[in-house]
């Protein structure tokens, strides 16, 4: 039996204060909010961050490529799929094709949008625009040009399932977007092969 799900109503938002402006990177606000009961909520933050792409590739030896580099906001070396801000004019796929090339050194057969998420309900952060890329090579040396120290691995999918498995990752956007990227792969009827070239129909 299916129940019925209640009717809810955004919240209204009353006035908007900026406490901390640090653009293009980040920005801090207050929102004073009126809830839909009537009661009012002030000084509610909100954070914003520059929406970016983050890239899920894979190979014709059907390995996902990750980087692995330090990380000062979990303040750990962890491995992450490339991923980078998307510029002024830039749609997410160009961002996407732009830091894959930028960080990895390659290029993509196909591309396959898997969604955009907000990473904090309640704060908003940013907003990840996710892509599988297959069919993966590699056409020169990595430019990323970041302020860390980066090393490229490939991983075969099998070792991604076990260390997802094991929590071995510390971001959950990079979590998310593996995630995703694994069920897509893996769906029936995605017209997709492991090794990312596309199935005759």
């Amino acid at each position: 039996m299916v129940s019925l799900m209640r009717d809810l109503k955004p919240w209204k938002v009353l006035r908007r204060r900026l406490l901390l402006d640090r653009s293009p990177w980040m920005r801090v606000l207050e929102h004073d909010i009126l809830l839909p009961d009537g009661r009012l909520v002030e000084a509610y933050l909100r954070v914003e961050v520059q929406d970016y792409a983050i890239i899920v590739p894979i190979d014709e030896a059907r390995r996902v490529g990750l980087v692995r580099s330090y990380k000062h906001g979990v303040e750990t070396v962890d491995i992450q799929p490339p991923a980078g801000i998307i510029e002024p004019g830039e749609t997410p796929l160009q961002a996407a094709m732009r830091e894959l090339r930028e960080e990895m050194g390659c290029t993509a057969e196909n591309w396959h949008p898997l969604g955009d998420y907000v990473i904090s309900g309640n704060y908003r952060a940013g907003r990840a625009h996710v892509f599988l890329a297959t069919g993966c090579r590699t056409i020169a040396a990595p430019e990323a040009g970041d302020l860390e120290e980066q090393e490229i691995i490939w991983l075969a999918q099998d070792d991604l399932h076990r260390r997802l498995e094991q929590h071995r990752f510390a971001q959950i956007d990079a979590v998310a977007a593996l995630s995703l990227a694994m069920h897509h792969l893996q769906a029936p009827g995605s017209g997709q092969r492991t090794d990312g070239r596309e199935t005759s129909a």
